[in-house]
This record gives C-alpha cells, sequence and structure tokens, in this order.
C-alpha cells in the first residue's frame, strides 16, 4: 500500500470534499459528496453520538444510495449544516426522485465545540449556511487541520482539526478516510510531541518524529481541556466528559454493497484506538460512516474486503495524527497547537 497522490480522501476517484467555517464562532462544517449517488453505512462505537439520518444506513433499510455526507462542528445546532447541503443539492436537481418530488439524502454527524473560546451567542443557527457554502466550495483539494469541520476541534492536551490521509492498495483500489478529531482523549504522547499513530506514518506526513521510546504510556489521562472548559463554563458542575467526538468517513473506490460498507466502518474503528488514547468513551459520540462509489468492481471482494477494512483503519490513524499537526493557532484558542508544543 502507498499513499495516493494528494494523501487526501479524494484519491478515490469522484469524491469531492468542500469546507465552509467561520473564526470568529471558531466552528465549521465539512461536506463530502460525489457526482453520482453512494452506496454507505455507519458503525457508531461512541457512548454520546449526535447525528442525522443515520437509521437509513443500515444495511436492512429500503434506501440503497445517498448524496452527500456532513462532518459538522456545533454539537445539535451543527446538524442544521446537513439542511444546507440538501438546499444544494436540490438546487442542482440532485437527489431520490419520488414523482415530481426530489429529496436529496444527506446523513450527518457533529462533534462538539460550543466551549471552545469562540463566539457562540449567534442570533440565527449559522450551520444551514455553512452547509451550503462546504457544498458549493467542494473540489478534489481542500486544506487540514484548523478548517472546515475541525475549525473548533480540540484534543485533551492539544489542539484537533480535519484530517485526511489515503493509501492505495496492491489491486488497484483507492481507501481513504477524512475526520474531525475532537477526542476526549489525547493523540498525542506525555509531552505533546510524539503520536499514538506514529507506528503508521507514512514518510514524515505528522512530523517524522517516530514512536515514543517512552514504556508503561497510556496509564496517566491528564487533560488540558478538561481544564480549560471548566474555566470557561465558570462551573465545577459541568459535565465536560460529553463535550468530545471524533467523527470520520471512511471511502473507497471497490464496488461495495451496504452491509460491506458496514464492515469497513466498524474495522475503520480500530484506526480511533491506534491513534487517540481513551478511545470510545461514555462522553465521544466516535462514528464512522463509509462509503463507496462502486467505481471499481472486483472478482472477490469478500476476500478483499478484510484488506479494505484494514487500510481504512490505517488511513484513519494516519488523518487523525494529520489533522492535529497541520491544526493552526487563532485568537482565544484555549489549547496550543501540536506545532507550539516542546
Amino acid at each position: 500500500m502507498i499513499p495516493g497522490p494528494k494523501n487526501l480522501i479524494t484519491d478515490v476517484p469522484g469524491l469531492l470534499v468542500g469546507n465552509a467555517d467561520d473564526p470568529v464562532v471558531k466552528s465549521g462544517t465539512t461536506v463530502l459528496l460525489s457526482p453520482e449517488p453512494l452506496t454507505a453505512s455507519v458503525h457508531v462505537m461512541g457512548g454520546a453520538p449526535g447525528s442525522r439520518e443515520t437509521d437509513l444506513l443500515a444495511p436492512d433499510k429500503s434506501v440503497a444510495k445517498i448524496d452527500a455526507l456532513v462532518l459538522s462542528g456545533g454539537s445539535a445546532y451543527g446538524l442544521d449544516a446537513c439542511s444546507g447541503v440538501v438546499d444544494g443539492l436540490r438546487a442542482a436537481g440532485r437527489g431520490f426522485a419520488l414523482g415530481p418530488a426530489i429529496i436529496p439524502l444527506v446523513p450527518g454527524a457533529i462533534l462538539f465545540d460550543l466551549l471552545n473560546g469562540g463566539d457562540k451567542g449567534w442570533q440565527d443557527n449559522p450551520y444551514r449556511a455553512l452547509g451550503r457554502a462546504a457544498f458549493e466550495a467542494a473540489a478534489t483539494d481542500f486544506a487540514l487541520g484548523s478548517h472546515g469541520a475541525g475549525m473548533g476541534a480540540l484534543t485533551a492536551m492539544v489542539k484537533g482539526g480535519l484530517g485526511s490521509a489515503s493509501f492505495v492498495l496492491d489491486n488497484g483500489v483507492t481507501v481513504g478516510a477524512l475526520v474531525a478529531a475532537n477526542p476526549m482523549g489525547s493523540v498525542t504522547t506525555p509531552g505533546d510531541r510524539h503520536f499514538w499513530a506514529a507506528p503508521f506514518e507514512v514518510g514524515d506526513e505528522f512530523g517524522g518524529l517516530g514512536p515514543d521510546s517512552a514504556s508503561g504510556l497510556g496509564r496517566r489521562l491528564d487533560s488540558r481541556k478538561m481544564q480549560a472548559m471548566h474555566v470557561l463554563a465558570a462551573t465545577d458542575s459541568l459535565p465536560s466528559e460529553r463535550g468530545n467526538t471524533t467523527i470520520a468517513i471512511v471511502a473507497t473506490d471497490a464496488a461495495l454493497s451496504k452491509a460491506q460498507c458496514q464492515r469497513m466502518a466498524t474495522a475503520a474503528h480500530d484506526g480511533i484506538g491506534r491513534a487517540t488514547v481513551p478511545a470510545h468513551a461514555p462522553g465521544d459520540g466516535d462514528l464512522i460512516f463509509a462509503a463507496s462509489t462502486g467505481g471499481r468492481v472486483l472478482d472477490d471482494i469478500d476476500t478483499e474486503l478484510g484488506q479494505i477494512g484494514h487500510a481504512a483503519s490505517l488511513c484513519l490513524s494516519r488523518a487523525i495524527a494529520r489533522a492535529v499537526y497541520c491544526a493552526t493557532p487563532q485568537e482565544n484558542d484555549l489549547l496550543p497547537c501540536w506545532s507550539a508544543s516542546p
């Protein structure tokens, strides 16, 4: 396996990604779509998810294809970003046709970034407009770090962000990951220099420092994020353990069914566990969508599916580290960027 030419999820032929964000609100939205509808499913392992239209992605549900997937900041408010994407798709004549009616199908998931130093005193929910803007911005190139759904993301110790990575398998299949990393856990080992995902790094895509040489890691669960959120909320009783979540999309051009997409999403959760300590906590909403463009039909997909899921998990680990590595400083930040760590 080698990274695709962009090392982005858009190395999967046909996929486009758009970002929109507001640095004053310190939040944003990211959308993934394709010129043609996508086969997709989802798997949730966090204890506090926030999502829209995920039930229709179950393999036993009748909907065969969806039109776009959305990752957004904003907690429950951010779910309205899906409505903005629906508006854009409808204007483009995209969606499920039922007689004269056109119904764009846009599942989405959100992360909590309401206590991150941004101005959340809006009168009108901004996320519908952010969703429409992200839809209009969709392209094969897009920014990582403090952009889109990763604009206001935080990890336990340093800023989070938006990340992506890809692999091209030996059989020519392309697999990619897109993530907004805002976990309860840390993405870096104590000292904030080395990434938990370092064993899976390709080249120097997130600094090239290699794994931490220390042993006995993972027993301390320090969190600057929790401390900063308590101060910002001016209370000792804030249920801040729920102010988290890693949300992601893994995708491939291999032709997969909904059930096979769900298996790919399930396998990809290993990528969160390898890159974040701890992962899948009760207060995390860890959720992974999986999508297939169907562009490459394989002779024996049952045999190849395990390799595709493994590649998705590795891409996701790398994408999480790249999200933190690419984060940039902004006004009123609660946490430092990885680039500013000692």
